[in-house]
Protein backbone atom coordinates (compact mmCIF):
# COMPACT_ATOMS: atom_id res chain seq x y z
CA UNK A 1 0.00 0.00 0.00
CA UNK A 2 1.01 3.46 -0.58
CA UNK A 3 3.00 5.42 2.26
CA UNK A 4 0.30 8.52 1.12
CA UNK A 5 -2.35 5.96 2.67
CA UNK A 6 -0.22 5.35 5.59
CA UNK A 7 -0.62 7.22 9.18
CA UNK A 8 1.64 7.40 12.31
CA UNK A 9 -0.80 6.44 15.20
CA UNK A 10 1.07 8.53 17.85
CA UNK A 11 0.25 11.49 15.82
CA UNK A 12 -3.14 10.51 14.59
CA UNK A 13 -4.53 10.23 18.10
CA UNK A 14 -5.44 13.57 19.94
CA UNK A 15 -6.46 13.07 23.71
CA UNK A 16 -7.58 15.52 25.62
CA UNK A 17 -8.74 16.61 29.21
CA UNK A 18 -11.97 18.73 28.99
CA UNK A 19 -12.61 20.73 31.91
CA UNK A 20 -16.15 22.75 32.14
CA UNK A 21 -16.29 26.48 30.40
CA UNK A 22 -16.10 28.53 33.86
CA UNK A 23 -12.92 26.37 34.37
CA UNK A 24 -11.02 26.85 31.03
CA UNK A 25 -11.80 30.26 31.44
CA UNK A 26 -9.71 31.12 34.57
CA UNK A 27 -6.49 28.49 33.08
CA UNK A 28 -2.96 30.56 32.53
CA UNK A 29 -1.87 30.19 28.99
CA UNK A 30 0.32 27.77 30.39
CA UNK A 31 -2.41 25.30 31.31
CA UNK A 32 -2.93 23.62 28.51
CA UNK A 33 -5.02 20.38 29.11
CA UNK A 34 -6.24 19.63 25.51
CA UNK A 35 -4.82 18.34 22.44
CA UNK A 36 -1.60 15.88 23.46
CA UNK A 37 0.24 12.91 22.24
CA UNK A 38 0.41 9.86 23.17
CA UNK A 39 4.35 8.06 23.56
CA UNK A 40 3.27 4.45 22.25
CA UNK A 41 -0.14 3.17 20.26
CA UNK A 42 2.02 -0.07 19.58
CA UNK A 43 0.04 -2.30 22.00
CA UNK A 44 -3.40 -1.05 20.34
CA UNK A 45 -2.60 -0.39 16.49
CA UNK A 46 0.28 -3.25 16.53
CA UNK A 47 4.47 -2.94 16.53
CA UNK A 48 4.76 -0.40 13.61
CA UNK A 49 2.18 2.08 14.85
CA UNK A 50 0.86 2.60 11.54
CA UNK A 51 -2.46 3.01 10.40
CA UNK A 52 -3.76 2.20 7.07
CA UNK A 53 -6.47 3.46 4.14
CA UNK A 54 -6.67 7.51 5.39
CA UNK A 55 -5.78 10.75 4.76
CA UNK A 56 -5.41 13.59 7.24
CA UNK A 57 -6.31 11.05 9.60
CA UNK A 58 -7.50 12.20 13.52
CA UNK A 59 -8.63 10.30 16.17
CA UNK A 60 -10.08 12.55 18.29
CA UNK A 61 -10.41 11.02 22.30
CA UNK A 62 -11.54 13.57 24.94
CA UNK A 63 -12.40 12.76 28.80
CA UNK A 64 -14.07 14.86 31.23
CA UNK A 65 -10.61 16.07 33.01
CA UNK A 66 -12.45 14.42 36.17
CA UNK A 67 -15.00 11.83 35.80
CA UNK A 68 -13.17 10.34 33.08
CA UNK A 69 -16.25 10.55 30.58
CA UNK A 70 -14.85 9.75 27.34
CA UNK A 71 -15.79 11.14 23.97
CA UNK A 72 -14.25 9.26 20.78
CA UNK A 73 -14.97 10.62 17.21
CA UNK A 74 -12.56 9.29 13.95
CA UNK A 75 -12.44 11.73 10.65
CA UNK A 76 -10.34 11.80 7.80
CA UNK A 77 -10.43 13.89 4.50
CA UNK A 78 -9.89 10.81 2.43
CA UNK A 79 -10.40 7.29 2.17
CA UNK A 80 -9.14 4.21 0.23
CA UNK A 81 -12.75 2.53 -1.15
CA UNK A 82 -13.12 -1.59 -1.31
CA UNK A 83 -11.48 -3.71 -1.74
CA UNK A 84 -8.38 -1.93 -0.35
CA UNK A 85 -7.62 -3.23 2.99
CA UNK A 86 -8.35 -0.32 5.27
CA UNK A 87 -7.71 -0.20 9.31
CA UNK A 88 -11.26 -0.33 11.45
CA UNK A 89 -9.23 2.52 13.55
CA UNK A 90 -12.72 3.06 16.16
CA UNK A 91 -13.47 -0.67 16.59
CA UNK A 92 -9.94 -1.31 17.36
CA UNK A 93 -9.81 1.20 20.10
CA UNK A 94 -12.84 0.64 21.42
CA UNK A 95 -11.39 -2.95 21.89
CA UNK A 96 -9.65 -0.69 25.03
CA UNK A 97 -11.71 1.65 26.45
CA UNK A 98 -15.52 0.75 28.01
CA UNK A 99 -18.12 0.18 25.68
CA UNK A 100 -20.36 3.27 26.98
CA UNK A 101 -18.20 5.81 25.29
CA UNK A 102 -19.99 8.52 23.81
CA UNK A 103 -20.22 9.67 20.18
CA UNK A 104 -21.91 12.61 20.22
CA UNK A 105 -19.84 15.76 20.93
CA UNK A 106 -22.49 18.29 22.60
CA UNK A 107 -23.59 15.34 24.39
CA UNK A 108 -20.09 14.73 25.53
CA UNK A 109 -19.36 18.59 26.49
CA UNK A 110 -23.07 18.25 28.39
CA UNK A 111 -21.96 15.64 30.69
CA UNK A 112 -18.47 17.42 31.46
CA UNK A 113 -20.23 20.33 32.86
CA UNK A 114 -22.09 18.26 34.82
CA UNK A 115 -19.77 16.22 36.23
CA UNK A 116 -17.36 18.99 36.61
CA UNK A 117 -19.11 19.72 40.23
CA UNK A 118 -21.25 16.44 40.81
CA UNK A 119 -17.16 14.27 40.31
CA UNK A 120 -16.03 13.18 43.49
CA UNK A 121 -12.74 11.53 43.93
CA UNK A 122 -13.27 7.55 44.79
CA UNK A 123 -11.71 6.18 48.12
CA UNK A 124 -9.98 7.21 50.96
CA UNK A 125 -8.03 10.38 50.96
CA UNK A 126 -4.63 9.73 52.14
CA UNK A 127 -2.20 12.77 51.23
CA UNK A 128 -2.23 16.28 49.89
CA UNK A 129 -0.21 19.58 49.33
CA UNK A 130 -0.77 22.76 47.85
CA UNK A 131 0.86 25.39 45.36
CA UNK A 132 0.70 28.71 44.11
CA UNK A 133 -0.44 29.11 40.87
CA UNK A 134 2.20 31.53 40.00
CA UNK A 135 5.27 29.57 41.81
CA UNK A 136 7.14 27.52 39.92
CA UNK A 137 7.35 23.50 40.47
CA UNK A 138 9.98 23.21 42.51
CA UNK A 139 7.74 24.72 44.80
CA UNK A 140 5.63 22.26 45.97
CA UNK A 141 4.46 22.12 49.71
CA UNK A 142 2.41 23.30 51.84
CA UNK A 143 2.11 27.42 50.92
CA UNK A 144 -0.41 27.89 54.78
CA UNK A 145 1.20 30.69 56.37
CA UNK A 146 1.35 32.96 53.12
CA UNK A 147 -0.87 35.85 51.93
CA UNK A 148 -1.60 34.31 49.14
CA UNK A 149 -5.48 34.77 48.39
CA UNK A 150 -7.40 31.37 47.72
CA UNK A 151 -7.60 31.92 44.33
CA UNK A 152 -3.98 31.65 44.01
CA UNK A 153 -3.83 28.20 45.69
CA UNK A 154 -4.04 24.99 43.71
CA UNK A 155 -5.04 22.10 46.17
CA UNK A 156 -3.79 18.69 45.09
CA UNK A 157 -5.35 14.80 46.76
CA UNK A 158 -4.13 11.33 46.62
CA UNK A 159 -6.62 8.88 47.35
CA UNK A 160 -6.62 5.50 47.87
CA UNK A 161 -8.65 3.17 46.71
CA UNK A 162 -9.13 -1.02 45.99
CA UNK A 163 -11.34 -3.21 43.93
CA UNK A 164 -14.30 -3.06 46.88
CA UNK A 165 -14.54 0.65 47.19
CA UNK A 166 -17.68 1.75 45.11
CA UNK A 167 -17.62 2.10 41.52
CA UNK A 168 -14.06 2.37 41.66
CA UNK A 169 -13.93 -0.36 39.56
CA UNK A 170 -15.87 1.44 36.34
CA UNK A 171 -13.65 4.48 37.00
CA UNK A 172 -10.38 2.12 36.78
CA UNK A 173 -11.70 0.86 33.32
CA UNK A 174 -11.34 4.42 32.31
CA UNK A 175 -8.03 5.67 33.34
CA UNK A 176 -6.42 2.22 32.15
CA UNK A 177 -6.04 3.04 28.90
CA UNK A 178 -3.34 5.56 29.77
CA UNK A 179 -1.05 2.97 31.22
CA UNK A 180 -0.99 1.26 27.44
CA UNK A 181 -0.23 4.95 26.25
CA UNK A 182 2.65 6.17 28.44
CA UNK A 183 3.95 2.58 30.04
CA UNK A 184 6.27 0.72 27.40
CA UNK A 185 5.51 -2.63 27.67
CA UNK A 186 2.62 -1.66 29.92
CA UNK A 187 -0.66 -3.83 29.79
CA UNK A 188 -4.25 -4.05 31.62
CA UNK A 189 -3.78 -5.38 34.93
CA UNK A 190 -6.70 -8.38 35.68
CA UNK A 191 -9.71 -7.66 37.72
CA UNK A 192 -10.26 -11.17 39.12
CA UNK A 193 -6.90 -10.65 41.51
CA UNK A 194 -8.56 -8.81 43.91
CA UNK A 195 -6.16 -7.58 46.10
CA UNK A 196 -4.63 -4.54 43.62
CA UNK A 197 -4.66 -1.05 45.54
CA UNK A 198 -4.33 2.15 43.94
CA UNK A 199 -2.94 5.59 44.68
CA UNK A 200 -4.98 8.45 42.17
CA UNK A 201 -3.78 11.87 42.28
CA UNK A 202 -5.94 14.88 41.20
CA UNK A 203 -6.17 18.40 40.93
CA UNK A 204 -8.53 19.95 43.09
CA UNK A 205 -9.37 23.62 42.43
CA UNK A 206 -12.48 25.74 43.76
CA UNK A 207 -14.40 28.39 41.77
CA UNK A 208 -13.91 32.01 42.24
CA UNK A 209 -17.52 32.95 41.45
CA UNK A 210 -18.37 30.06 43.85
CA UNK A 211 -16.41 29.12 46.53
CA UNK A 212 -18.62 26.07 47.65
CA UNK A 213 -18.00 24.25 44.29
CA UNK A 214 -14.95 22.57 44.61
CA UNK A 215 -13.98 20.90 41.05
CA UNK A 216 -11.51 17.54 40.51
CA UNK A 217 -9.15 16.52 37.89
CA UNK A 218 -7.64 13.60 37.51
CA UNK A 219 -3.53 13.91 37.11
CA UNK A 220 -2.21 10.09 37.21
CA UNK A 221 -1.75 6.99 38.97
CA UNK A 222 -0.41 3.82 40.82
CA UNK A 223 -1.17 0.56 41.19
CA UNK A 224 0.39 -1.51 43.90
CA UNK A 225 -0.03 -5.16 44.69
CA UNK A 226 0.53 -7.09 48.20
CA UNK A 227 2.51 -10.09 48.42
CA UNK A 228 3.24 -12.28 50.95
CA UNK A 229 5.79 -11.57 53.49
CA UNK A 230 7.01 -14.03 55.94
CA UNK A 231 5.25 -14.01 58.71
CA UNK A 232 2.46 -12.04 58.76
CA UNK A 233 3.02 -9.06 56.49
CA UNK A 234 3.02 -8.21 53.48
CA UNK A 235 4.95 -6.52 50.73
CA UNK A 236 3.93 -3.86 48.37
CA UNK A 237 5.41 -3.73 44.87
CA UNK A 238 4.40 -0.29 43.00
CA UNK A 239 3.14 -2.07 39.80
CA UNK A 240 2.39 0.87 37.67
CA UNK A 241 3.10 4.50 37.61
CA UNK A 242 1.35 7.08 35.15
CA UNK A 243 1.20 11.27 35.29
CA UNK A 244 -0.31 12.44 32.20
CA UNK A 245 1.70 15.08 30.02
CA UNK A 246 -0.01 18.23 31.01
CA UNK A 247 1.00 17.43 34.89
CA UNK A 248 4.57 16.08 33.72
CA UNK A 249 8.02 17.82 34.77
CA UNK A 250 5.87 19.59 37.53
CA UNK A 251 6.89 17.75 40.60
CA UNK A 252 3.52 15.86 40.66
CA UNK A 253 4.82 12.21 40.30
CA UNK A 254 7.51 12.98 43.31
CA UNK A 255 4.61 13.95 45.46
CA UNK A 256 2.42 10.68 44.38
CA UNK A 257 5.41 8.67 45.06
CA UNK A 258 6.30 10.58 48.65
CA UNK A 259 2.30 10.04 48.84
CA UNK A 260 2.28 6.05 48.67
CA UNK A 261 5.64 5.59 50.36
CA UNK A 262 4.24 7.63 53.76
CA UNK A 263 1.21 5.09 52.67
CA UNK A 264 3.63 2.33 53.32
CA UNK A 265 5.22 3.50 56.62
CA UNK A 266 1.17 4.03 58.08
CA UNK A 267 0.47 0.47 57.74
CA UNK A 268 2.04 -2.15 60.09
CA UNK A 269 1.05 -4.74 57.91
CA UNK A 270 3.42 -3.86 54.89
CA UNK A 271 6.78 -4.69 55.20
CA UNK A 272 8.60 -3.02 52.37
CA UNK A 273 7.63 -1.28 49.44
CA UNK A 274 9.10 -2.71 46.21
CA UNK A 275 8.92 -1.84 42.74
CA UNK A 276 8.31 -3.69 39.70
CA UNK A 277 10.53 -3.31 36.85
CA UNK A 278 10.91 0.57 36.78
CA UNK A 279 12.08 2.04 33.66
CA UNK A 280 14.86 4.89 33.75
CA UNK A 281 12.59 7.96 34.19
CA UNK A 282 10.94 6.40 36.91
CA UNK A 283 13.67 4.91 38.76
CA UNK A 284 15.43 8.37 38.44
CA UNK A 285 12.73 10.22 40.54
CA UNK A 286 12.47 7.46 43.00
CA UNK A 287 16.13 7.46 43.43
CA UNK A 288 16.02 11.70 43.78
CA UNK A 289 13.37 11.20 46.71
CA UNK A 290 14.61 8.09 48.40
CA UNK A 291 18.12 9.75 49.08
CA UNK A 292 16.25 13.13 50.32
CA UNK A 293 14.69 10.82 52.49
CA UNK A 294 17.65 9.53 54.15
CA UNK A 295 19.43 12.84 54.05
CA UNK A 296 16.62 14.16 55.79
CA UNK A 297 17.12 11.87 59.09
CA UNK A 298 19.33 13.66 61.30
CA UNK A 299 19.79 10.34 63.06
CA UNK A 300 20.53 8.25 60.23
CA UNK A 301 22.79 10.96 58.66
CA UNK A 302 24.91 11.54 62.56
CA UNK A 303 24.95 7.68 62.78
CA UNK A 304 26.10 7.26 59.29
CA UNK A 305 28.65 9.16 58.47
CA UNK A 306 30.25 10.11 61.96
CA UNK A 307 31.09 13.06 64.37
CA UNK A 308 30.12 16.73 62.90
CA UNK A 309 28.53 15.41 59.17
CA UNK A 310 26.27 16.01 57.33
CA UNK A 311 26.60 13.65 53.91
CA UNK A 312 27.10 16.63 51.71
CA UNK A 313 30.95 15.90 50.88
CA UNK A 314 34.43 14.71 51.30
CA UNK A 315 36.27 14.55 54.67
CA UNK A 316 39.64 15.96 53.77
CA UNK A 317 41.13 16.80 56.61
CA UNK A 318 45.22 17.12 56.36
CA UNK A 319 47.99 15.25 58.21
CA UNK A 320 48.14 16.71 61.69
CA UNK A 321 44.23 17.83 61.90
CA UNK A 322 41.81 15.70 64.20
CA UNK A 323 39.92 13.26 62.21
CA UNK A 324 36.28 13.24 62.57
CA UNK A 325 34.36 9.62 63.74
CA UNK A 326 34.05 7.38 60.97
CA UNK A 327 30.64 6.47 60.45
CA UNK A 328 29.03 3.14 60.28
CA UNK A 329 28.15 3.67 56.94
CA UNK A 330 31.72 3.28 56.14
CA UNK A 331 32.64 2.22 53.61
CA UNK A 332 32.86 -0.99 54.44
CA UNK A 333 29.47 -0.55 55.77
CA UNK A 334 28.17 -2.03 59.14
CA UNK A 335 25.77 -4.78 57.95
CA UNK A 336 23.66 -4.99 61.00
CA UNK A 337 23.19 -0.96 61.48
CA UNK A 338 22.23 -0.89 57.73
CA UNK A 339 19.49 -3.58 57.87
CA UNK A 340 17.94 -2.10 60.97
CA UNK A 341 17.58 1.44 59.38
CA UNK A 342 16.40 -0.74 55.79
CA UNK A 343 13.80 -2.45 57.59
CA UNK A 344 12.64 0.48 59.54
CA UNK A 345 12.00 2.48 56.36
CA UNK A 346 10.34 0.08 54.68
CA UNK A 347 13.33 0.11 51.61
CA UNK A 348 13.67 -2.70 49.73
CA UNK A 349 17.20 -4.76 49.86
CA UNK A 350 18.74 -4.01 46.85
CA UNK A 351 17.42 -0.63 46.79
CA UNK A 352 18.48 0.35 50.29
CA UNK A 353 22.59 -0.87 49.29
CA UNK A 354 22.34 1.64 46.22
CA UNK A 355 20.89 4.49 48.05
CA UNK A 356 23.56 3.59 50.41
CA UNK A 357 26.46 3.33 47.79
CA UNK A 358 25.49 6.98 46.15
CA UNK A 359 25.77 8.68 49.60
CA UNK A 360 29.27 6.92 50.42
CA UNK A 361 30.43 8.11 47.00
CA UNK A 362 28.89 11.59 47.64
CA UNK A 363 30.89 11.69 51.24
CA UNK A 364 34.49 10.18 50.35
CA UNK A 365 37.60 12.35 49.24
CA UNK A 366 38.24 9.72 45.87
CA UNK A 367 41.94 10.54 46.30
CA UNK A 368 41.61 8.34 49.47
CA UNK A 369 43.26 5.34 48.28
CA UNK A 370 42.10 2.91 50.99
CA UNK A 371 38.28 3.98 51.45
CA UNK A 372 37.77 4.14 47.81
CA UNK A 373 39.14 0.01 48.00
CA UNK A 374 36.83 -0.56 50.24
CA UNK A 375 34.10 1.29 48.49
CA UNK A 376 34.64 -0.55 45.20
CA UNK A 377 35.08 -3.81 46.81
CA UNK A 378 31.56 -3.22 49.00
CA UNK A 379 30.17 -2.19 45.32
CA UNK A 380 31.63 -5.33 43.59
CA UNK A 381 30.57 -7.73 46.31
CA UNK A 382 26.95 -6.55 45.52
CA UNK A 383 26.84 -6.77 41.85
CA UNK A 384 28.73 -9.71 41.71
CA UNK A 385 26.05 -11.67 43.67
CA UNK A 386 23.08 -9.81 41.86
CA UNK A 387 24.92 -10.83 38.56
CA UNK A 388 26.31 -14.36 39.57
CA UNK A 389 24.55 -16.34 37.02
CA UNK A 390 25.55 -14.09 34.00
CA UNK A 391 29.27 -13.60 35.62
CA UNK A 392 29.35 -17.50 36.37
CA UNK A 393 29.72 -18.31 32.51
CA UNK A 394 32.42 -16.02 31.58
CA UNK A 395 36.28 -17.11 32.18
CA UNK A 396 38.11 -15.75 34.97
CA UNK A 397 40.18 -12.59 33.42
CA UNK A 398 36.62 -11.42 31.26
CA UNK A 399 34.36 -11.75 34.61
CA UNK A 400 37.24 -9.74 36.43
CA UNK A 401 36.97 -7.02 33.29
CA UNK A 402 32.88 -6.92 33.23
CA UNK A 403 32.67 -6.63 37.04
CA UNK A 404 34.75 -3.42 36.91
CA UNK A 405 33.42 -1.97 33.73
CA UNK A 406 30.13 -2.30 35.35
CA UNK A 407 31.72 -0.53 38.63
CA UNK A 408 32.72 2.12 36.59
CA UNK A 409 28.94 2.34 34.66
CA UNK A 410 27.57 2.22 38.28
CA UNK A 411 29.88 5.11 39.35
CA UNK A 412 29.33 7.20 36.69
CA UNK A 413 25.21 6.65 37.21
CA UNK A 414 25.59 7.81 40.30
CA UNK A 415 27.46 10.64 40.18
CA UNK A 416 24.49 11.67 37.53
CA UNK A 417 21.78 11.11 40.31
CA UNK A 418 23.50 12.90 42.66
CA UNK A 419 24.28 15.87 40.73
CA UNK A 420 20.08 16.04 41.05
CA UNK A 421 19.57 16.58 44.44
CA UNK A 422 22.44 19.21 45.09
Amino acid sequence: MSSDWATDSNEALHLSLVRAKEEKATLSKNEVYEDFRPTFTYPIYGEDEKLYGYKDLIIDLRFASGSLATYLNVSYSAKLPPPSPVDDVEATLAEFIPPDYIQDLDTFLDIVETDATSFKPLGTKIHSYTRSSHKPPSSIGSVSGTTASSEDIIEYEVYHSTWHTEGFREYHRKMQLFILLYIEGGSYIQEEEETWEFVVLYEKRTRRLDSKAETYHFIGYSSLYPFYCFPERVRLRLSQFVILPPFQHAGHGSALYRAIYQYVMSQPNIAELTVEDPAEAFEDLRDRNDLRLLLGLEKFVSEGFGDGSNGGGPDRRGKGKEKRRRGKMGPPTEKGWAEKWRTELKIAGRQFSRLVEMLQLRSLDETDTLAMRAFRLQVKERLYRFNFEVLMQLEKEDRQQKLEETFQTVCDDYRRILEMIQ
